[in-house]
């Protein structure tokens, strides 16, 4: 299976009255048909990878290095009309907030059909047949009425779809999600992610998709990357992340969930707070909160360690574990 997404040692700063290390010796690949998920707590920079991938960063305050290559591409190197083509075109992104990502001066039907014209060159007609026929795939009730609606005259759940419908307009090998089902209550939520599933494999599409929600991740997800300050420190199939952890945060960030819990038992939870990320990495970043920290975890980076095929933890433990099954 063919990598359309390569990221290697991607480091993304965050310049102005202070400097924030958002993302850190990064490496991540998407193969084709595959759904990737970035778990992990908020400020673990998970949504700043994922808008690198597209160039959503503010220019004047983003430092980027590294390489990302996307179906071939050299992203960075794009140059403006390169990247709006690739834009919407190659890959799209859903957003985690839909009132705030929709223009909310023009209907949803006119906003589908500007990107159907933008990217394939179609009559407003057409472009607005592609309009109702997406907004029908994503089985928004009586569609031909909502090409006129504006987002606020919707609910958070038809926004979320309309959100969804706009991004697959233009048929994108590759989605990504940034937490699309975070703002929506329990029953839309199941809802959106058992239909971004079934579309995923209806169109064939690739798909990152960014949450801090483990039971999100468990239905959708195929293979996880674990985040933590910036740093991807463990990752593996769905199956190894969720029954043999092998980083102590990832055991953590298990733990402290109710999924498999048991009626009445206290939850665990990690202790302390996520670092500052005002200077790089110079030793593990989990260490202050580690229960089974030892002198080396603060003498240096630890290692990536390979624990079986495609799977690895960054952490001095790994080393002498026993391979997962």
């Amino acid at each position: 299976m063919s990598n359309l997404v390569e990221v290697r040692d991607l480091n993304i700063r965050f310049t102005g009255e202070r400097t924030v290390h958002a993302v850190n010796n990064l490496s991540l690949s998407l193969g084709e048909g595959e759904v990737l998920g970035l778990l992990g707590e908020s400020g673990s920079g998970k949504s700043v990878t994922l808008r690198a991938l597209m160039r959503l960063l503010p220019k004047k305050r983003t430092q980027i290095s590294g390489r990302v290559e996307v179906m071939g591409r050299d992203v960075l190197a794009l140059d403006d009309d390169a990247l709006s083509n690739f834009r919407g075109q190659a890959v799209s992104m859903i957003f985690q907030e839909p009132a705030l990502a929709l223009d909310p001066v023009y209907t949803i039907g006119h906003q589908i059909a500007e990107t159907v014209m933008r990217h394939e060159g179609k009559s407003q007609q057409d472009a607005t047949a592609r309009a109702l026929e997406m907004l029908e795939v994503v089985r928004i009730p009586s569609a031909k009425r909502r090409l006129d609606a504006y987002p606020h005259e919707m609910s958070g759940g038809m926004r979320q779809r309309a959100m969804i419908a706009l991004a697959l307009a233009c048929r994108p090998k590759i989605l990504l999600a940034d937490e699309p089902t975070t703002a929506l209550d329990a029953t839309v939520q199941i809802q959106i992610l058992l239909l971004l599933r079934e579309l995923q494999r209806e169109f064939g599409m690739s798909v990152i998709f960014v949450t801090h929600d483990i039971g999100v991740a468990i239905e959708i997800c195929d293979r996880v990357a674990v985040m933590y300050a910036g740093q991807i420190i463990e990752q593996g199939t769905l199956g190894q992340i969720v029954r043999t952890p092998q980083h102590p945060y990832a055991q953590g960030l298990l733990a402290s969930t109710v999924h498999g819990a048991k009626r009445g038992a206290r939850l665990e939870t990690i202790p302390g707070a996520p670092p500052s990320l005002d200077k790089a990495p110079t030793a593990c970043s989990f260490a202050p909160r580690c229960a089974h920290v030892q002198p080396r975890c603060t003498e240096g980076l630890p290692p990536d360690v390979q624990v079986g095929p495609g799977r690895t933890a960054r952490c001095i433990l790994a080393e002498a574990a026993p391979a997962p099954v």
